[in-house]
């Protein structure tokens, strides 16, 4: 009888691909909702593995998934923090009302 693929291990995978992408293309922090989601199969998919050990294969998507969303939360902080900066920069200069202009 052959093994069957364990369940939510590509969806581990699949959500922790995304989340780099939407990070790095679109969306910023948000692509961190499907960092959380990634884990959040990872972990259900680990949790089935480690009752029924040897009836399931795919356990490395999971691995790879949970690695990838770990990724896509880091790179998520990071443009976050960055976001926070530059908006802090510009609403300083702002209030200062020194503009660089001649008068």
């Amino acid at each position: 009888m052959g093994q069957e693929t364990l369940p939510g291990a590509s969806n581990a995978l699949t959500f922790g691909i995304l989340s780099i992408v939407l990070t790095v293309i679109c969306c910023g922090p948000f692509g961190a909702i499907f960092s959380f989601i990634g884990l959040s199969n990872a972990k259900k998919a680990e949790r089935i593995h480690l009752e029924n050990p040897g009836e399931f294969t795919g356990y490395e998507n999971v691995k790879t998934g949970r690695i990838l969303s770990y990724i896509g939360i880091g790179i998520a902080a990071i443009y976050l923090l960055f976001s926070i900066l530059y908006f802090g920069a510009i609403v300083a200069i702002l209030a200062s009302g020194d503009w660089g202009g001649a008068y």
